[in-house]
């Protein structure tokens, strides 16, 4: 066996995959009013909906790129030569049989296989910019628990959207908030009533199929005054040559005694801009747990309890923001952000903060960075394993401590999706 080598390459080229466009809506490249006008009246939206995009985009327009987010890294997007809005239409399938057999084969293959969608409360499947795919149990209907695209929310149930809608992360809180107020599309509304405990998790799957493109899933959830609720999302998209920009935003609110756990597994390649704004309002007695795990990625901004893996030139940038109010008392907050590094050219940087008004509070961060080095994988190929097998160990074994907090079957999930990025099969 050769001896070990001073960087690690993975090849991340093999097997990848995505369908030929066959959009039915699509806005061209480029954002401008007219831009906002098209997708509004593409998805049918009302007249409120229209004058918060058009002001969000002036916000966007008037607002300076971060600089305290990579700044060299983020003058690399040309948001002129993006695409904002592509779909088939705006309507998702009830039935997973009536999704285009293009859609259903990259669905699968990401990890909606029968058997866990029959263990999932509501699965919703989204292709670009809409939903492909959305459905959650009768019981849980029944029970008043709502769980559709962000699209079908604001239209269907404007009395619960619009009373949170932009009210956690307002417009203007940075120059990609503000973005995605112009051109959301997509994500996940939910809504559980009071007391009601969803006892199996809700899940969507955000999959970027085109060139060029951007996506701007908004994903509100609201749990009612002691409800409780686990939602579950991953993210992927192929190895194209040229940019690719995610740019989502979620809001969590958790009422009086309400708990909401959050998970999300964002799987990118390197041609991946991901800078996501999220974050959560708990009320009194409330709890939310958030975890966020990303694999790959050009560059990353998320925030809370966070791990993440950077493959290749990748790098990952952690911005939390942590909030107490003035007139709250006895809360208490952790936020960890983890890193484990592949090769000598990926980077990670955590900037953390925390405001606390209140009294009787308690607040911590921790951080810390890892690298899998080239004697480990080496000493595990030695014993028998393939360098993506080896890979793969290590990777488990770093997000190993997350992976316990989830259901089985979302664990096995996530190690499969995992060992399908150190074999270079899934981008």
């Amino acid at each position: 066996m050769a001896a070990p080598k001073a960087d690690i390459d993975i090849d991340r080229s093999a097997g990848d995959f995505s369908y030929p466009e066959a959009h039915t809506y699509d806005a061209g490249t480029g954002l401008s009013h007219d831009t906002i006008d098209y997708i509004v009246d593409v998805k049918g939206e009302p007249d409120w909906i229209r004058e918060f995009r058009h002001k969000a985009l002036d916000v966007f327009n008037k607002k300076a790129m971060p600089t305290h987010w990579a700044t060299k890294d983020l003058d690399n997007i040309v948001f002129n030569n993006i695409r904002y809005y592509l779909s088939r239409g705006a309507k998702p399938s009830r039935s997973w049989d009536d999704v285009p057999e293009d859609m259903k084969r990259t669905f699968e293959r990401l990890g909606i296989p029968e058997q866990e969608r029959k263990f999932l409360a509501g699965v919703e499947a989204q292709f670009d910019s809409e939903a492909a795919y959305s459905n959650i149990k009768k019981a849980l209907g029944d029970q008043g628990v709502i769980f559709v695209g962000s699209t079908e929310g604001l239209k269907e149930h404007p009395e619960i959207f619009r009373k949170w809608f932009g009210k956690v992360i307002p417009t203007g809180d940075n120059k990609f908030s503000a973005l995605n107020s112009a051109v959301f599309s997509g994500g996940s509304f939910i809504y559980v009533p009071p007391g009601v405990k969803v006892k199996h998790p809700l899940q969507a799957y955000f999959r970027i199929n085109s060139e060029n493109f951007g996506q701007f899933e908004r994903t509100l959830i609201i749990a009612d005054e002691g409800a409780e609720v686990m939602y579950m999302e991953g993210c992927t998209a192929p190895k194209f040559e040229t940019a690719t920009l995610h740019s989502a935003v979620v809001e969590l609110v958790a009422l009086k005694g309400a708990k909401i756990q959050y998970v999300t597994v964002q799987n990118w390649s390197n041609n991946v801009f991901n800078l996501v704004t999220k974050r959560g309002l708990a009320m009194e007695d409330a709890e939310i747990k958030w975890i966020d795990c990303n694999i790959g990625s050009r560059l990353t901004m998320s925030n809370v309890i966070s791990k993440s893996i950077s493959l290749g030139s990748g790098r990952a940038t952690y911005r939390g923001q942590v909030t107490v109010p003035r007139h709250l008392k006895n809360c208490k907050n952790n936020t960890e952000c983890d890193a484990l590094l592949i090769n000598p050219t990926s980077r990670t940087d955590t900037y953390p903060a925390i405001t606390v008004r209140g009294t009787k509070n308690a607040m911590q961060h921790e951080a810390s960075v890892s690298k899998v080095s080239a004697e480990q994988i080496f000493y595990m190929m030695s014993r028998g394993l393939s360098e993506g097998q080896a890979m793969s160990l290590a990777v488990n074994g770093f997000v190993n401590d997350l992976v316990r907090q989830f259901p089985m079957e979302y664990s096995v999930e996530l190690k499969r999706l995992i060992d399908l990025e150190m074999e270079g099969s899934v981008g």
